[in-house]
């Protein structure tokens, strides 16, 4: 089935899909939708910019979707980017199975990667956050040759040692134990500028009810807070990767995310192409940066080319 099939996919029976009319009146969000099939679920992105454009990659995490990336994607479509956000499946307009189980780290890694290899896409910059991060990095070294540059911001690639943030053990255990899971307002409190109603409705339209947050709920217990954890080994050798990486790599941390703050160190430290960088520190902007800050963002991109 190609790319162009993929919008008719038939439903898997473990799986729920959100109507179209959710997504109806989006907020400063004009994209058409496009569809791929991975994996027998239906895996939506969106673009903006010429399509002959050098491609931008932009990897939302949790509990978000491409919608974060809006006010990231019009300065670099405006600067001659191919830009591309594709929803991870179990977010966005992407098909959501209904069982966590379904959710592993090694499958969002190769629902990315199939999608990757459906679209061949190549000479890729990787953007990525959050989630993002763990599943992008992941991707990108097993791919590197698809890949000329990447640009980190308030995410990491854990492998089960050091200190766990206190503020990532209590968000874990809300995710799981919570009888409520409201979106607008977990992303509103990750941002320092108040979103508007709009903007929380957006967040919001992916999940008309609990059935469709399983994946969601199901990330934070997917990080390798443990060595011996899933996911801990395959970091590792992807860290392995990352010490012999030469190409532009670049961090862009803000300084209000309790989770994430400070994690640039180490990446600036051990990726060789890192070293010489003019790296980027976003002031006035918490865990979603695209919503505070999503111009410095796009700028710090564009700085590769100079």
């Amino acid at each position: 089935m190609s790319a162009s099939d993929a919008g008719v996919l038939p439903l898997r029976a473990d799986t729920v899909r959100t109507p179209e009319a959710r997504f109806a009146q989006l907020d400063d969000f004009p994209y058409e939708p496009r569809y791929t099939a991975v994996d027998g679920y239906r895996m939506a992105h969106v673009e903006a910019g010429p399509t002959a454009g050098p491609a931008v990659l932009c990897l939302h995490g949790e509990p978000t979707w491409s919608y974060l990336y809006r006010h990231v994607m019009r300065p670099l479509a405006a600067a001659g980017r191919r830009v591309i956000a594709p929803d991870l499946i179990g977010f966005g307009r992407s098909d959501k199975p209904t069982a966590s189980a379904t959710y592993t780290y090694a499958r969002h890694v190769a629902w990315l990667r199939a999608w990757i290899e459906a679209h061949d896409l190549s000479h890729l910059t990787l953007v990525c956050q959050d989630w993002g991060s763990l599943i992008g990095l992941r991707v990108a070294m097993e791919l590197p040759d698809r890949f000329d540059a990447i640009v980190i911001s308030n995410g990491g690639l854990p492998t089960g040692h050091g200190k766990v943030p206190f503020a990532f053990r209590l968000w874990a255990a809300f995710a799981r134990w919570s009888p409520v899971f409201p979106i607008g307002r977990i992303v509103a409190s990750g941002c320092v500028r108040q979103l508007s109603a709009a903007e929380r409705a957006a967040y919001e339209a992916p999940f008309p009810d609990d059935r469709y947050l399983a994946g969601a709920r199901t990330f934070p217990r997917l990080v390798p807070v443990a060595a011996d954890q899933d996911g801990s080994a395959e970091n590792r050798a992807a860290w392995e990767q990352l010490r012999r990486w030469q190409k532009p790599f670049l961090t862009a941390f803000t300084t209000r995310d309790p989770i994430t703050r400070g994690g640039y160190r180490r990446f600036q430290a051990e990726v060789p192409g890192a070293r010489g960088r003019a790296h980027v520190t976003i002031h006035a902007a918490g865990h979603f940066v695209q919503e505070d800050a999503g111009d410095q963002l796009a700028a710090a991109v564009l700085s590769l080319d100079g």
